[in-house]
């Protein structure tokens, strides 16, 4: 007998509240060619948790500056608008769930594996001729539905952190084994919840199996990239464990040994870059 039903779930997801206003607005900025970067950063300026994050990381010692910024029009200068847009987005929705009360969820191994994957589906999206800024942002997200469902329900995505311990299979097993549904499907009524662009919804829903024939070709980047980002072990977990490659995804982007080997090195040459901006 499992433990949640889906009218729970989105009797949870119907009380959340509503993302940032600037966070709904740079999600309709995919697609855009004539982004008002001016207005997008005043947006972001009037969110003094957000603007605070963005100005520690442009200011970090990663980067080395010479003289402090402190605007977030100098933030824009120094990281660019794209970097700036993934940081808000990803602060923004994850910033909306606290994870701190289930016992055994990694946040730090569920962000690297995230920017892992991103890296990722960046580098994949030519192969679909994709927009590379929404599939990067597809996959840093694909797994959101866990955040959902580790501050939502802690108590029994504990016991699903458990069983996946105890039974050594995967995530998507143990959840499917306990709660009756995964983290995909959740995520999918998350991005429902909040209006994200369908291809965006559909990417997040289908991570795990994109196959079908509505799968459009994010979905099959995000699979990919996450399989990627799970090989290169990126998040650190001592459990992390490989899926299985849909072999359609696979062949639906053309990929061989050779473009494997090209996205995997870049995705390590940019990694340890880009966890320093996430990270903050």
């Amino acid at each position: 007998m499992t433990l949640l039903s889906r009218d729970q779930l989105i009797d949870r997801l119907k009380q959340l509240p509503p993302l940032p206003p600037v966070v709904t607005e740079l999600i309709a900025t995919f697609g855009d060619d004539d982004v008002d970067v001016a207005y997008i950063s005043r947006q972001i300026s009037l969110d003094q948790g957000l603007t605070a994050r963005v100005l520690r990381v442009a200011n970090s010692p990663f980067y080395g500056l010479q003289k402090k910024v402190g605007t977030i029009n100098d933030a824009l200068v120094v990281l660019g608008f794209r970097a700036v847009r993934s940081m808000v987005l990803t602060l923004g929705v994850n910033g909306a769930f606290h994870v701190d009360q289930c016992p055994g969820f990694d946040t730090q191994a569920y962000l690297r594996h995230g920017i892992g994957a991103a890296l990722a589906a960046r580098s994949l999206a030519p192969l679909a001729k994709s927009n590379a800024d929404l599939a990067f942002t597809a996959a840093l997200l694909h797994d959101i539905g866990q955040l959902v469902l580790a501050s939502n329900f802690s108590e029994h995505y504990s016991l699903v952190l458990e069983y996946r311990t105890k039974h050594d299979c995967t995530l998507v097993v143990a959840e499917r084994d306990i709660l009756g549904l995964d983290h995909a499907e959740v995520g999918g009524l998350l991005a429902e919840t909040w209006r994200f662009p369908e291809s965006l919804r559909q990417a997040i829903a289908m991570h795990h199996a994109p196959a079908g024939e509505l799968a459009e070709s994010l979905a099959n980047i995000v699979h990919i990239a996450d399989i990627f980002s799970h090989a290169l072990g990126l998040s650190g977990a001592s459990d992390e464990m490989l899926m299985a490659i849909d072999r359609t995804a696979w062949e639906r982007l053309g990929l061989d040994g050779k473009k494997c080997a090209c996205v995997l090195a870049e995705v390590e040459a940019d990694f340890e870059e880009s966890w320093q901006i996430f990270r903050g």
